[in-house]
């Protein structure tokens, strides 16, 4: 190799090195808050992405990186799929749930996405999926570039007993580019799903989200994904629990409050 060579090749290591450096930089432990996991007594791992930094702040990461099936919190890419590609004409459009006896009672009636996606109604979703069908899902989810990409053959429950896999640092990144408007879909698809999500708003600052619950792993897995806007800042997260009863849910709701409140966004 000429002397001219080894110089060029020398540059590129240290820009090559210099970039990596400063993606490692961008992720930051916080291994100080996992004591909010140990006061509800579950383990579990927390992702916090400010958009416009790039900069993640990550609690217990090895588990953030891990896949698992993603349960409810697919409503979420389910309702842009169903809406883009035209499987379903609005949020207010009426879906069958299909007649049959649910887990829960509040399932047992046709609604629109809307409603739906509140109380997280999962048989009206399976019939959102249905329309959709294996192809289109399948070429919609590679758009996305969601989790693992893969539904296997039964279109309506893949994301609930796999083989769809997503972890929590795919959720953040996803989540983030619809707070953003930057996902490769419709204006007005992504208007209305993120309309269909908010959640609560107080002292300038909007949630949004949706939960999850896992019930085909051992242990179960709890979910609650999603981001807060306020004003031009937009930080998106992703929750991730062990969960053994029911009684369990509403700590989902409680870490991320506790998590967003450590972290000075909420």
């Amino acid at each position: 190799m000429t002397k001219f060579g080894r110089a060029i090749g020398m540059a590129v290591f240290v820009c090559l090195t210099a970039i990596g450096s400063a993606r490692a930089e961008a992720i930051v432990e916080r291994s100080d808050l996992d004591t909010l996991f140990v006061e509800q007594g579950m383990p579990g791992t927390f992702v916090l992405l400010d958009v416009a930094s790039d900069r993640m702040i990550v609690v217990n990461r090895a588990r953030a990186e891990r896949r698992t099936v993603p349960a409810s919190t697919f409503k979420i890419a389910n309702s842009l799929i169903a809406l883009e590609t035209g499987a379903v004409k609005d949020e207010h459009e009426i879906i069958p749930y299909g007649g049959k006896p649910q887990m829960i009672k509040d399932w047992e009636r046709d609604m629109g996405m809307r409603d739906a996606i509140r109380i997280s109604n999962v048989p009206v979703y399976q019939e959102v999926a249905r329309r959709i069908g294996p192809d289109r899902m399948q070429a919609m989810l590679d758009r996305l570039d969601y989790g693992n990409h893969t539904i296997g053959t039964v279109v309506d429950r893949f994301w609930l007993d796999g083989p769809l896999q997503i972890s929590p640092v795919e959720q953040a990144r996803f989540l983030a580019k619809l707070a953003t408007r930057q996902l490769p879909l419709s204006a007005r698809t992504q208007a209305i799903v993120r309309d269909i999500i908010r959640l609560d708003e107080a002292n300038g600052a909007i949630l949004y989200g949706k939960t999850g619950w896992a019930g085909s792993t051992t242990p179960n897995v709890g979910w609650l994904v999603g981001w807060v806007e306020r004003g031009e800042k937009i930080d998106s997260f992703a929750l991730n629990i062990d969960m053994a009863t029911v009684q369990d849910a509403p700590k989902r709701m409680i870490l991320v409050r506790g998590m967003l409140s450590k972290l000075g966004v909420m």
